[in-house]
């Protein structure tokens, strides 16, 4: 940058662009707060719904409810500050990426984990996590080594198995929630459909921030809507509290081996993320191995502390991620302030406790479609990879395994408690392993390759 441009912004002049296209940029407040918001806005409910549904699997009262979102949006707001400035930066033990990308609690662990919830609780989730954690951590430090078995395939397996294991949550939600007296009510569906649509037609037809924040603006009109039929109890709101600090092991910490291990094997291939994104999209070109690793390692360590103070796991976002590729802002400058907006509501119970008000049939209609969108980003990548004999065996014996398995409820009735835990709860674990097997034992058409990972659910 020559004088003049240092010149004009000492005297206040309009900055450069480089300054948000930039890295290492230095906009104004002004320039980058509505570049904030928009990522916030297009994030945000994604973050605190796998709370909300983890909380009622777990049947928590509603206090202990805001106290889980509001852990969600404090160790998203850690863990995005953590990948943007990185411990021990430029260092071969750097721990983050120092890539501009937000993180937030993920729907990839969310069948899993409801399934915990209803048989143990939330402290064994908790447990869980760290050694999941742990494990992400030792994934990042031998990343090369390790990358090269889950292909575009194997991943797009797993992903396509979490989109379809959330679809009977979302219409359960869209018909006012299975512990709701009321549920199946038209009254219900009726508002979940209005919200779907607002949703929809905003996904397609909006421009800019109505695109951009469809499913958070759904949600305001179908809360609204819902405030009518009388459907919205504010009494968790009234006893809430203004500020409070994040409560470490107020859930506590409980170890069930079960538990750690589909967990854990969910971070192993979670782990593997799409990083490459962030950089292709904004940046065009690749992440280096250091970012790769410092990114991976400082997911396994956030997940660690962040299982703590009672925050679920976390993964990069990708509609994050599109918003960089499609405005190549990457000013690290506009992401702070995104992880102080998270962190500032995090400290605020009253906000969470709002967020607990949302009737489910409100969250159904909205969910649905990120469920949908989840299980066709799985479905693309699968489709990376040439549909030969060999993949779409390895694709179509790991989801009827792993979707046949769940569904028929009584199917390991006479197999101890853990393998019903490990592979009778959640058909992404069973897929996940049948994929990865699969993968290994048949034989591979002359001339294959095994292609890099570019996308993951969050």
């Amino acid at each position: 940058m020559n004088s003049k441009e240092d010149l004009g912004r000492k005297k206040g002049r309009r900055l450069s662009a480089d300054d948000l296209f930039n890295m290492e940029g230095k906009p104004s407040f002004l320039q980058a707060f509505p570049l904030s918001l928009q990522h916030v806005a297009a994030m945000i409910v994604g973050c605190v719904t796998p709370a909300i549904i983890v909380a009622n699997a777990a049947g928590l009262s509603d206090s202990d409810s805001v106290i889980l979102i509001q852990a969600a949006l404090f160790v998203s707001a850690l863990t995005t500050l953590l990948q943007l400035y990185p411990l021990f930066h430029g260092s071969a033990y750097a721990i983050g990426s120092g890539l501009p990308m937000i993180m937030g609690i993920s729907f990839a662990y969310v069948p899993t984990m409801q399934a915990i919830a209803t048989q143990y609780d939330v402290a064994t989730i908790l447990g869980a996590q760290i050694v999941g954690g742990i494990v992400a951590l030792l994934v990042g430090l031998f990343i090369k080594q390790i990358r090269k078995f889950f292909p575009p395939l194997i991943t797009g397996t797993v992903v396509f198995a979490i989109g379809l294991s959330l679809y009977p949550t979302a219409i359960n939600y869209m018909a006012g929630g299975t512990s709701n007296e009321h549920y199946g009510a038209w009254q219900n569906w009726l508002v979940a459909i209005i919200v779907l649509c607002i949703v929809t037609y905003l996904n397609h037809y909006g421009k800019g921030i109505f695109k951009l924040a469809s499913i958070l603006i759904g949600i305001i009109i179908g809360y609204i809507i819902s405030i009518f039929f009388g459907m919205v109890d504010f009494s968790s709101v009234t006893g809430a509290s203004l500020i409070s600090i994040p409560q470490p092991l107020h859930f506590g910490i409980k170890f069930e081996p079960s538990s750690c291990v589909a967990i854990g094997l969910l971070f192993a291939i979670n782990a593997i993320g799409d990083f490459s994104a962030t950089t292709t999209g904004g940046m065009d070109r690749m992440p280096t191995d250091e970012e790769l690793k410092g990114g991976i390692v400082a997911y396994g360590i956030s997940n660690v502390v962040g299982a703590v103070f009672g925050g679920l796991p976390t993964a990069t976002y990708s509609q994050n991620v599109g918003i960089v590729a499609s405005t190549k802002v990457v000013a690290r400058k506009v992401f702070r302030i995104a992880a102080m907006i998270l962190l500032v509501a995090g400290l605020v119970p009253v906000f969470s406790a709002v967020l607990t008000t949302i009737p489910y049939c409100v969250l159904g209609g909205a969910t649905i479609s990120v469920f949908a969108s989840i299980t066709m980003t799985g479905i693309k990548l699968i489709t990376t990879q040439p549909l030969d004999f060999r993949n779409t065996t390895i694709v179509g014996l790991a989801i009827a395994l792993g979707m046949g398995v769940t569904q028929a409820n009584a199917a390991l009735a006479t197999f101890p408690a853990w393998v019903t835990t490990i592979f009778g709860k959640s058909p992404v674990v069973l897929a996940m392993i049948t994929a990865v097997v699969l993968n290994l034992l048949l034989p591979k058409p002359k001339g294959s390759a095994v292609e890099p990972v570019e996308e993951k659910a969050e």
